[in-house]
């Protein structure tokens, strides 16, 4: 890489999400990196979103960081490309595969269930359901809900279904985690009730040398609601010492 040329982050949204969730981690941290959100397009599976993104990426080495589905997207690019990443943040996010049993058809029925209203009612419609367990309580109906509202609405049926199929047969990255050998930041909103904070402190466990990063007053959508708390460990993680390639 040019002496002069600044890194590269990679920047990968969750569930029906899109640039939106990084618009404000973009912006502080233009000076310092070349960032790059990744649109999956119609892709149905981990692994092919992990592909198309890398696939995306010109560097020979990048740091990636992961919002909620994007977080396991980077834990499948961990396992794709490890020799080129040189960093790794995962955010408000998971390692585990569906649940088997009971625990596991609930899922797949609620997952169905707000398909079939967007299918039905629109996807305004079923992100007005969904959505309110994204935020803080205190965010409900304000102008930041109405962004997410938006961000959904931009999404189509069709591509919820095909993330939907992604996430049910995601991957299990329990083993995958264990083996990061890079920088690794784990986020979590303090009130995240989709993936709570209980989860990021056992990923944590599993990664020695690992930092994680509670974010205060926020739910599931920490880079939207604590925009700048999330730019600030963001930072601190990139000024870390990159593994080299």
């Amino acid at each position: 890489m040019n002496a002069f040329q600044k890194p590269t982050l990679l920047l990968l949204p969750g569930l029906l999400c899109d640039h939106a969730v990084w618009r404000e981690q973009q912006a502080a941290l233009a000076d310092e990196v070349d960032s790059l959100v990744i649109d999956y397009g119609q892709a149905d599976s981990i692994e092919a979103m992990a592909r198309l993104a890398l696939s995306q990426v010109r560097s020979p080495v990048f740091s990636v960081a992961g919002h909620s589905m994007g977080g396991r997207v980077a834990l499948e690019i961990a396992r794709l490309a490890p020799q080129r990443l040189q960093r790794i943040a995962l955010m408000d996010t998971g390692m585990d595969p569906i649940a088997e049993g009971a625990a596991g058809e609930r899922e797949i029925q609620g997952r169905m269930s707000l398909l079939n209203t967007a299918r039905e009612s629109g996807m305004r419609a079923m992100g007005q359901a969904w959505a309110r367990g994204m935020v803080h309580g205190e965010r409900l109906d304000t102008p930041l809900f109405e962004e997410i509202l938006a961000m959904i609405e931009r999404k189509t049926p069709d591509i919820f279904a095909a993330q939907l199929k992604a996430l049910i047969a995601r991957p299990d990255a329990r083993g995958v985690l264990a083996d990061l050998q890079c920088p690794t930041l784990l986020l979590c909103g303090r009130e995240d009730a989709w993936s709570p904070l209980a989860r990021h402190e056992d990923m944590h466990a599993r990664v020695p040398g690992s930092t994680l990063v509670v974010v205060e007053h926020s739910g599931h959508m920490s880079t939207m609601e604590q925009p700048a708390a999330v730019t600030q460990a963001l930072r601190d993680w990139l000024a870390q010492p990159a593994r080299l390639a």
